[in-house]
């Protein structure tokens, strides 16, 4: 499977100047889970387009983030004590830096489905920010592996453990702390990790069960309405907030608790996904002041939609898979449902878009990759040893997928 190291070695590092080159945060350079690369492989398995494979140490349900010839991913003892960001070489899939950055004396409990290091770490040129949920967070120099800053003061109880992931604005690492006890989100100095603006949730949570406050999705930050909004799902609402000041801009109620799923926004529209326990896809339009609840829905898919998997939005047509393995294909103006397809298994990963096509990847590391289009058409599955739960990730030529034990290079050979 390996060949001579050094010949893949170079040929992979001549490949590294083509369309596409980084993914620096949680579903990609664009936070919608598309991939500008071309020439990936349709198929691949243990033996088929496999150009390395490096173990990763404990458990992490962490994406890859991809800077330039780096691979970075964050990974945590199973009992939590220790958290770890790790950076393995793109090129020959050796690993570079293996970081403590924490340790943790008494980690609180976590779902069975969950890892104390599930939120992806973002990256830019030189710097790597990691997130553990309530258990910190640190920027790291990606030369070095030198922890420049950390901060351990911004707790929560998550009940379940961490979820959301960060992101960068501007000068600012921005991301959410909704537990069961505080719920805002945070604004900070990258350079430096103090707070710039912080904003609590605007909502009366206090007749409100407490495992029903917190949430775990990741914003994205948008431009609509001629301003830029920070769109940041929480429990019982949906707030925007001005990026740079941590304004509330509008907000939008809801029953039930929870999201998961990141938004996504195209045709003048949101997509949302409301409420973990009976999940709906809510399209919205963004704009306005105050509560927007009455006025801002046009329109809305009751059933079947998903817990944990984010949206891919391609032309007009939506497709997204839940829980439970149906994808569906939805008309993004309209919401009507144009197909559904069993693809068989569970699923937590988030699609992806890449090379003309729909990568959807079960917990059972089984990657069905589709035509997209107004009929259902599956061009292969492809099967993996071990057990998949991180989004993946795409530079280059190439497919980055994280197993619960490896780290995969998937590339034509």
């Amino acid at each position: 499977m390996r060949g001579a190291p050094w010949i893949i070695a170079l040929a992979i590092s001549a490949s590294l100047a083509s369309a596409g080159e980084n993914w620096p945060q949680f579903r990609g350079p664009q936070g919608n889970g598309h991939a500008d690369s071309t020439g990936l492989p349709l198929t691949w398995s243990e033996a088929e387009n496999v150009a390395w494979k490096t173990p990763i140490h404990d458990r992490g349900w962490s994406s890859p983030v991809i800077w330039g010839n780096q691979v970075w991913m964050t990974t945590a003892t199973e009992d939590g004590t220790k958290m770890f960001a790790v950076c393995v070489d793109r090129a020959g899939g050796k690993i570079v830096h293996d970081v403590k950055v924490f340790d943790t004396a008494k980690p609180d409990h976590i779902a069975a489905i969950n890892s104390y290091a599930s939120p992806t770490p973002v990256i830019e040129a030189g710097r790597v920010y990691v997130h553990y949920g309530t258990y910190g967070t640190a920027c790291l120099d990606t030369q070095t592996g030198k922890v420049l800053w950390t901060r351990r003061d911004l707790a929560c109880d998550h009940h379940e453990g961490p979820g959301a992931s960060p992101i960068l604005f501007d000068k600012l690492l921005i991301f959410h702390v909704d537990g069961c006890d505080v719920q805002y989100v945070i604004a900070l100095d990258k350079a430096t990790g103090k707070t710039v603006w912080k904003t609590n949730r605007s909502v009366d949570y206090s007749q409100v069960h407490k495992f029903c406050r917190k949430a775990f999705c990741t914003p994205i930050v948008i431009e609509a309405d001629g301003r830029l909004q920070l769109i940041s799902p929480g429990s019982k609402a949906v707030m925007a907030y001005d990026p740079g000041t941590g304004e509330e801009l509008w907000k939008l109620r809801y029953r039930g608790w929870s999201v998961t799923p990141r938004p996504l926004f195209g045709h003048g529209l949101l997509y949302l996904i409301i409420d973990y326990d009976n999940p709906e896809l809510w399209a919205v339009r963004p704009g306005g002041k105050g509560d927007l609840t009455e006025s801002a829905v046009a329109w809305k898919i009751a059933k079947g939609m998903p817990q944990k998997p984010s949206l891919l939005l391609i032309g007009d047509l939506l497709y997204l898979v839940n829980d439970k393995g149906v994808a569906h294909c939805i008309e993004a103006k309209t919401g009507q449902i144009v197909w559904k397809q069993s693809l068989g298994g569970e699923f937590s990963a988030s699609p992806i878009y890449a090379d003309g096509r729909l990568h959807f990847f079960s917990q059972s590391a089984a990657a069905t990759v589709m035509a997209p289009g107004r009929e259902p058409k599956v061009l292969a599955v492809n099967r993996l040893d071990g057990r998949l739960m991180a989004s993946p990730a795409v530079a280059g030529q190439a497919l980055f997928l994280r197993t619960d034990t490896h780290l995969y290079r998937i590339e034509k050979r």
